[in-house]
Parts: C-alpha cells; sequence; structure tokens
C-alpha cells in the first residue's frame, strides 16, 4: 500500500496473514472496509471499496438499495457488473 491509499484500520500481521491465506488486494480491500466499518469510520469503509473490484451482484444490490447516483458518486469499480449486466446498467431502471 501506499500514501495514496485510505487510512488502514488493519496491522501489517493482519494483512499478512490474509495474503498468506491467498487473498488478492482486492480482497485486502474488502477487509480493509470492514475494519474502517468496524471502527465506526464509514468514511474510510467506502474509500477502501473504491480500490476493490466489487462483484456485480453486490453492485446491482447497492444500486437498487442506494442508486445508480451513489454508485457514480462513490467512483466504485463496476467492471464486473458491467461486464454481466452491460455497460449501460447504471443508466437503466
Amino acid at each position: 500500500m501506499n500514501a495514496a491509499m485510505p487510512k488502514s484500520f488493519m496491522t501489517d500481521a493482519r494483512r499478512a496473514e490474509l495474503r498468506s491465506r491467498g487473498a488478492t488486494d482486492h480482497n485486502i480491500y474488502m477487509f480493509e472496509s470492514l475494519a474502517a466499518g468496524r471502527a465506526g469510520d464509514e468514511d474510510t469503509a467506502w474509500e477502501w471499496l473504491k480500490f476493490a473490484e466489487l462483484a456485480a451482484d453486490a453492485l446491482l444490490f447497492l444500486k437498487k438499495r442506494r442508486g445508480a447516483q451513489f454508485i457514480r458518486d462513490m467512483e466504485l469499480r463496476t467492471t464486473k457488473a458491467d461486464a454481466v449486466y452491460g455497460s449501460d446498467w447504471l443508466s437503466r431502471e
């Protein structure tokens, strides 16, 4: 991780443990988000999710709960959802 990354709520040892179990960078970002949320820092939790590749169904659920504009405003990666639902899925009802 570098200085451009959000504040971390995980120790280096925890990240190393996750990596030793096969966690990818995107998995680590998800765990970082969870750790920030548990610490009560919702803004940082969402910041970590900007780096993660979220599953298509997770993004579809988020669209239904918060709306397409929320996903755009949060600058979440939609690559997987674009592949599954089509590149215009955020614009469709």
